[in-house]
């Protein structure tokens, strides 16, 4: 299964952080169809459900895309139906997150994924945060997307986190396709290196998410966020002596963060979410322009990159 090199990311489409209409949401998606993205990645935890169910209806009656969605957390009705989600998207609490990466966990979550998706199938399907779960992922809910694989249900499947030391183990102790890494090799932070060297030996092709460490990447004048919480000034500083550094090479810190991690060779794609049309076009813009070797030299130059 080919890659394409970039792809829209659906937490926005969930409601990640604030409310987003309906029209708003399928006109972002439109935009990302217009712009050539053929990569769309959503999941059960982003919206309680909300980001597949818009996906799906955006996609449906398309093809040639590839489309990732993940398993890990089941989705059940609330003790209390009252209030607002608590884990970051403006959607009622009439649902829950339960989780299970058990085998039979597993098969229900695809199956009630593509319920909500309204399509036959997905391309991908990740474990999706399987941080204080990994044993049991390992030993339970991969061999169930492996059997999934091998009967053809699903192309590829793999696991998606924001941390690389569990990735390792799954592309060191079992046969996933894919991986996605989240904000781990960003302009702010290669942290995740070990896990990309192991991914390109071993031919696992990592999708980069995250690449604006949650937004202070994602503006030529770095502020807000990193890593979902506020930036400290430290990190604020680096990224502002980066983007000096773009500005004389004519290029702006989120094209650099948008281009550099396509740099090596075990990622094949960078994930971008995004709320609103705009945010598409500017994203597809900035992807579009080349970003010459010599930025990359002087930042290595200057300490702001390792060499």
């Amino acid at each position: 299964m080919e890659l394409p090199r970039h792809g829209l990311g659906g937490a926005p489409l969930g409601n990640l952080f604030e409310s987003v209409a309906d029209e708003q949401a399928r006109a972002t998606v439109d935009a990302a169809w217009e712009r050539g993205v053929r990569l769309f990645d959503t999941a059960p935890h982003y919206g309680l459900g909300l980001s597949e169910r818009r996906m799906g209806a955006a996609l449906a009656g398309r093809s040639g895309y590839v489309l990732s969605t993940k398993v890990g957390r089941l989705l059940v009705p609330a003790s209390s139906r009252d209030g607002r989600d608590g884990e970051g998207f403006d959607v009622p609490a009439a649902i829950e997150r339960v989780w299970d990466f058990s085998g039979d966990g597993v098969r229900r979550s695809l199956e009630e994924s593509l319920d909500r998706l309204g399509l036959p199938a997905v391309d991908i399907v990740l474990i999706h945060d399987p941080d204080d779960h990994v044993d049991q992922a390992i030993a339970e809910a991969y061999p169930a997307l492996a059997e999934l694989r091998d009967q053809g249900v699903v192309k590829a499947i793999g696991v998606g986190m924001n941390q690389w030391q569990a990735p390792l183990r799954f592309v060191r102790e079992t046969g996933v396709d894919v991986v996605m890494l989240a904000g781990r090799y960003t302009l702010l932070d290669q942290s995740g290196l070990p896990l990309l060297e192991e991914c390109a030996e071993r031919g696992v092709r990592v999708l980069a998410a995250g690449v604006f460490n949650s937004g202070i990447l994602a503006t030529h004048e770095p502020s807000g966020t990193y890593n979902y919480q506020p930036a400290p000034a430290e990190l604020v500083g680096r990224a502002r002596s980066i983007a000096a550094v773009c500005e004389r090479h004519g290029v702006t810190l989120p094209q650099a963060a948008m281009a550099f991690p396509l740099r090596h060779p075990a990622i094949a794609s960078i994930v971008v979410g995004a709320r609103a049309p705009e945010e598409v076009h500017t994203n597809a813009t900035l992807w579009s322009r080349p970003v010459t070797d010599t930025l990359w030299e002087e930042l290595k130059a200057e300490g702001l990159l390792p060499a």
